[in-house]
């Protein structure tokens, strides 16, 4: 006997008669259908590269695809076996196990039969890994369903400017292994929420995070030459007027010109800078060493710092700066002036600028119970002290009241341990320390160089705190 007629009658023909079994035909169609989907992945990432940017298809190549596979691979032996197991209690087993015959009607039943259920099952699994993975890649996901405790992040990143841009782009990266490493994170924070040991409130230092090449730089040029921009700052005041005024001032951006010369703000940042900071939210640094002008590196040390010069020591990039760029909280002044800018609440209402910073920085143990309170301060406070304006506004009292809750439920979180100034944002120096973190005039070098406080370095202010700016008329801006 050749071996083909050895393997034929002792392995093909018992496997084809016992396999003619629903459990065991079931099995063998979750696992061609799942060769197959998973066969169309491969083709796809390798020959047409779509998708691959998809962090979660990782999750359908390597964890969700193959497992359906081996499922299947696995329930075919065990639907053969339980057949064995019936036929010999009954007396049934052929001592002789018939022929392979395409033509016998039970095996083309069988094999119609796999044949169809291995198409359903290619489509179903198909979709559902494709929905599965969009969905995964979604937003709506990560900040709903995923990572519950991040709803202040999730809030923040709906109303930031980069609310069209997937977390995942930034959090996780293309690639495998960049997927793995998030998914072990994602463990370390289901456990913390089953476990209810996750921090409040929730911190990303900046050592955690993907670095800016990789996530700012994708769609941003760090080069990119951008020269001047004007900046105006619209402030009410809390009298009873709410008078306006605007302070004018002109960035220097800068960044890398045509003939390569570093200006500016981005650009003095972009000649590789190092800095020591002594805390994980890189607030106090305490060190700086950047290229001196022959190229060499130069230390500059805080003046006020007494001890040795340890901490973590960090190149630093966009985020150093840009420190909340999709997930951004406001001050309840920056906030309150924003809002009435646009028109509500109305500086028709006597001391609403004033009254509404009150009714913000009070002190919740919910945002339920800050919504009731707001809207309760705010109508008695016009009800007692302005009747007339209680009688005769009262719509933009209510209209008043829901934007502070607003502005409120938008940056405030008591749940979380989340209030004002919890997330600083390193732009500026008006709000937090940001750029005198560096700039403070006390980082000096041992040659007694000093990293420069010159206001003008960064900006010009035009004009400060005007209730009519003369160049914004001359600009034809009013």
């Amino acid at each position: 006997m050749s071996l083909f007629e050895h393997i034929k009658k002792h392995w093909l023909q018992p496997f084809f008669f016992l396999g003619k079994n629903p459990l065991s035909l079931i099995g063998g169609a979750a696992a061609s259908a799942a060769a197959f989907v998973l066969i169309g992945f491969w083709a796809v990432n390798i020959l047409g590269h779509a998708g691959s940017k998809n962090p979660y298809v990782g999750l359908v190549l390597f964890l969700f695809l193959p497992a359906i596979f081996l499922l299947g691979l696995i329930v075919i032996p065990i639907g053969i076996a339980i057949q064995r197991r019936k036929l010999v209690d009954t007396g049934s087993l052929p001592s002789i196990y018939p022929d392979i015959d395409f033509n016998e009607p039970l095996f083309r039943h069988a094999l119609n039969f796999v044949v169809v259920a291995t198409f359903i099952n290619f489509v179903i699994i198909g979709i559902a890994s494709y929905r599965g993975v969009s969905y995964m890649d979604s937003p709506s996901f990560c900040g709903t369903a995923c990572h519950v405790p991040m709803r202040p992040q999730w809030v923040a990143y709906q109303q930031s400017p980069h609310s069209h841009v997937d977390c995942v782009e930034c959090h996780v990266g293309s690639g495998f292994e960049n997927y793995i490493n998030a998914k072990m994170a994602g463990t370390r924070q289901l456990v913390g929420v089953t476990f209810d040991t996750y921090p409040r409130p929730i911190r990303a230092p900046l050592s955690e995070l993907r670095p800016a090449r990789a996530t700012c730089e994708e769609c941003h040029n760090p080069t990119r030459f951008l020269g001047d921009r004007l900046l105006v700052k619209t402030e009410f005041s809390d009298d009873e007027k709410n008078d306006m005024t605007k302070t004018i001032l002109v960035l220097h951006l800068g960044g890398v010109d045509s003939l390569s010369h570093l200006s500016g703000i981005h650009g003095h940042h972009l000649n590789h800078i190092e800095y020591v900071a002594t805390d994980n939210t890189f607030q106090k640094i305490i060190a700086v060493y950047a290229p001196g002008p022959n190229g060499a590196e130069t230390e500059y040390v805080d003046s006020t710092w007494k001890g040795p010069v340890k901490g973590v020591r960090r190149v630093m990039d966009c985020m150093d700066c840009h420190t909340m760029a999709a997930h951004s909280f406001q001050t309840p002044r920056d906030a309150l002036n924003e809002a009435m800018t646009s028109g509500i609440p109305s500086v028709a209402l006597p001391f609403v600028h004033k009254e509404g910073l009150v009714l913000l920085k009070a002190k919740y143990s919910s945002q339920a119970e800050a919504g009731v309170k707001i809207k309760d301060g705010l109508e008695t406070y016009y009800r007692t002290q302005y009747p007339a304006v209680w009688s005769s506004q009262s719509a933009q009292v209510e209209q008043a009241a829901q934007a502070l809750i607003k502005i409120y439920d938008r940056n405030v979180f008591p749940d979380m341990h989340v209030t004002w100034g919890t997330y600083p944002d390193n732009i500026g120096h008006t709000n937090y320390p940001g750029c005198f973190r560096c700039h403070d005039g006390n980082h000096t070098s041992k040659g007694g160089q000093m990293i420069t406080n010159d206001c003008s370095a960064c900006h010009n202010l035009l004009d400060v705190d005007d209730p009519n700016p003369k160049i914004l008329s001359e600009l034809g801006f009013e």
